[in-house]
Formats: C-alpha cells, structure tokens, sequence
C-alpha cells in the first residue's frame, strides 16, 4: 500500500491542571492515496484528536506524521477540513465563504475571475449554485454543511479531514449529504479520513475503518477492510449479506471487545 499519509508512533499527552493527560498512545496507521478510511470509537478514545493531529491543529508529543512525504508542522491547504459546526462567516454569502479560501490559497497565482471560476465550480459541486447569493441564516443546517465541504473542496486539498460533518443533522439529511459524499470523492478520488460515530456511515462510505480503543491512552485496537463494491447504493446495502457481516464486525467490537465506558 501506498503510504500517503503516515502516522508512526505517535503519543498526545495534553498537560491539565490534575498534570498530564495521555490522550493517544502508539498511533501507527498509513493511509493510501484516495483511501476512505473511518475514525470509530466510543466519545473520549481520541477520534478528534487524530484528527487534529493529521489536520496540522495540533502537534503531537511524540513521533512522526507526514502527507506526501512531507513533514506535518502545522495547518496547510493541501489538507482540507470540515468540522461538525461548518463554521462560516454569518456575514458573507455562501459564495464569499468559499470565495474567502479559494482567494487565500490561490489569490497570489491566478487572477479573480480564476479565483471566482473556482468558487463557482466547488459550489456546484456540492449542488448549491442556485444558494450562492444567499446568506448562513437563509439556508438550512444541511445546506451550511455543504457549504463547509465545498470550502474545503476549493481549496483542493490532497487529503479531506471530515470530523463528525453531518453528527447534527437529522437522519434524512444525513442520508441524503453522505450520498453527495460518497459522489464527491468518486469524482475527485480524494483522500478522505473521516470521523464518525455511526456504524453504518462507516461501513457505507469508507474503504477501511480504523476502530480505536476506549481512552484514555487510546490506541487503534484493530482495522477492518470494507470489501464492498463501488459504486455503492444504500437501497442495495440494506439486502447485501457482506455489508450487514461488517457491520456486525464493528458492533462487537465497539460493544463486546470495548464496553461502553459509564457515563
């Protein structure tokens, strides 16, 4: 497998008032060049943090982390994020949000109407021509979220960073962005680590699924292989034998192999 990103031997240890707090311990993962993998666990084994760490946010305590066989020292356009709060500007128009990004990474090299193509192009990727104009509070929470994934997707990123994206929306929308997900990456054949706490978002859109271990000091516990054909519909998952096999996989091990921590 291709080593796109790496994450080897990796530690976080955040210092709190109670002294130190070992939050991932001994992170070995590679991720190939346009691999979907899925970050899964309970709440507090760490998910957000690999992430943040992958993503530049944070830098870790200990070992190495690399994108292209570059050292990651901090944020960069060439990862892209979309967090569950999309975090836009309520102030400026859905194109201007996108516009904003597309000006800071590509502003130096090309000229506005470049820049202005560029915006157009993400948000029709993520069918939303017919909003740019319109304002965050004019549009509904699925529509923001779409907004965030075509900022990040105008900035062309070689990696997206999904964290929780569509955790705050309800199950329709939910269903209906993942398809727009699972279409985004089949045309760009992006690099995708993702998390989540959905099993089923899971199994349906990632080509690995990397489960972690309960925190703290949490760990990747094992990875499991979603061998399941692209393209992938929904419909046909309900009645696929292997998809309801790894589902099922993931489950025991969330729920038998990792109990639940008390709340």
């Amino acid at each position: 497998m291709e080593k796109y990103v790496q994450v080897e031997n990796v530690h976080m240890v955040f210092n709190t008032k109670k002294g130190p707090f070992v939050a991932l311990r001994d992170i070995n993962l590679n991720i190939a060049k346009g691999e979907f993998v899925a970050l899964i666990g309970h709440s507090g084994c760490g998910k957000s943090t690999l992430l943040n760490l992958v993503a530049g946010l944070t830098l870790p305590s200990d070992g190495a982390m690399l994108c292209a066989g570059r050292e990651i020292a901090g944020p960069g356009p060439e990862r892209g994020v979309v967090f569950q709060n999309h975090s836009l500007l309520p102030w400026l128009t859905c194109f201007d949000n996108v516009y904003l990004a597309v000006e800071r990474v590509f502003g130096q090299a090309e000229s506005k109407a470049s820049l202005k193509t560029r915006t157009h192009e993400a948000l029709a990727l993520v069918g939303l021509t017919h909003a740019e104009h319109k304002h965050p509070h004019e549009i509904s929470g699925g529509m923001k979220q779409r907004v965030g994934i075509a900022r990040a997707l105008s900035m062309q990123p070689k990696v997206l960073l999904l964290d929780e994206p569509f955790g705050a929306l309800d199950a329709l929308t939910r269903a209906h962005l993942q398809d727009e997900l699972m279409k985004i990456t089949a045309e760009t054949n992006g690099t995708v680590v993702m998390v989540t706490h959905d099993v089923d978002e899971a199994v349906l859109l990632s080509d690995r699924i990397v489960m972690m271990t309960n925190g703290p000091a949490a760990t990747i516990g094992e990875t499991l292989t979603v061998d399941l054909p692209r393209p992938r519909d929904r419909l046909e998952m309900a009645n696929n034998k292997r998809y309801h096999e790894l589902r099922a996989e993931v489950l025991d091990f969330l729920y038998r192999r990792q109990l639940r921590p008390a709340a």
